[in-house]
């Protein structure tokens, strides 16, 4: 299993690896100096790559107290129950995606071919709470529009923003779980992308769901969604 490692800042250590049947970033968020991490979207179940992320964490020698879900979508929680049993961390998403973690058709993995259901979160979070880490802070920002309860983590000079932006492309608004406001749900995505992104200063690195790191400034010239 290939971990990259990121550069965001003295006192994190921040590593992603590719894993799942839609190739989804899951990240591993570490505060340096009390060894606290969270789990950041473990989209898969497949027993190899579960494997090699609790190695990865028994590599790093770090306690995992939380897996947040930027939403929920199978190719984001999957292996909640996996990596929660163990690690004993708690789950959190957005109170507004609660219920996709036991749903199969709120979740859309029925309608992909598959039956994904995960146990309920320990914690539902809503617009404006943080998220600790040691004594660093990741705050709640609810950005809907591929999914009803949607978030990105803020931090200190980066964001993780899930399926609502990638480099250089938007997540998608045509799933029937998109948007609680099916018929403007690509308007919703917009929104949130200029009021609650794209405000964010131009260094800041923007970690998305999928694909490579990238960062705000690059995205407003760059990204023909945006642009």
């Amino acid at each position: 299993m290939n971990w990259t490692v990121h550069k965001i800042g003295d006192g994190i250590t921040l590593e992603s690896a590719v894993v799942g049947f839609a190739e989804s970033n899951c990240y591993i968020f570490v505060s340096d100096l009390s060894k606290k991490a969270v789990i950041i979207d473990p989209g898969t179940s497949d027993p190899d790559e579960i494997a090699g992320i609790i190695a990865e964490v028994e590599r790093l020698g770090v306690t995992v107290e939380q897996i947040l879900n930027t939403h929920g979508h199978p190719d984001h929680m999957e292996g909640n129950d996996l990596l929660k049993r163990e690690f004993g961390a708690k789950v959190a998403i957005h109170e507004l995606d609660g219920l996709k973690l036991t749903d199969p058709d709120r979740n859309a993995s029925r309608l992909l071919g598959f039956d994904i259901q995960v146990s309920p979160a320990d914690r539902l979070l809503a617009e404006g709470d943080e998220v600790l880490v040691g004594k660093t802070a990741l705050k709640v920002v609810h950005t809907p529009g591929h999914s009803a309860g949607a978030i990105a983590l803020v931090g200190d000079g980066y964001v993780f923003t899930g399926d609502t932006i990638f480099a250089g492309s938007v997540g998608r608004t045509d799933l029937p779980c998109s948007c609680d406001e099916k018929d403007i749900a690509w308007e919703v995505l917009m929104d949130s992308i200029r009021d609650k992104i794209m405000v964010l200063p131009d260094d800041t690195i923007l970690l998305p769901g999928h694909g490579p790191s990238t960062t705000i400034g690059h995205e407003r010239s760059h990204n023909p969604y945006v642009k």
